[in-house]
């Protein structure tokens, strides 16, 4: 699911992200990626694609499990849904505040 924030506060938006449970995958770019763990394990987790440009471009996506094969990305993931707009909105709030 893609979406934009206005990026209406002072604060640093990967500390924000932090804030709402995130931690940073990796940084490519001008992109960072972002993964928040549902349960105890590394999977399923909520990542999240984030450029900073005039406004905060968003790509967050479900990751149900790892890729199957080595040195492959593909994986079992949901793009829209009640849980990932359940997530958009909370971290649209994290921003509002």
């Amino acid at each position: 699911m893609k979406f934009t924030i206005d990026n209406k506060t002072n604060d640093n938006p990967i500390n924000i992200m932090r804030e709402l449970g995130y931690h940073l995958l990796k940084k490519e770019a001008d992109q960072f990626s972002l993964v928040k763990s549902i349960g105890s394990n590394f999977y399923p987790r909520f990542h999240v694609y984030l450029e900073e440009k005039d406004n905060l471009l968003f790509n967050l996506h479900l990751d149900q499990r790892e890729p199957r094969y080595k040195g492959t990305t593909a994986h079992n993931a949901e793009y829209n849904g009640e849980i990932i707009e359940k997530e958009k909105e909370r971290i649209v709030q994290g921003f509002d505040n």
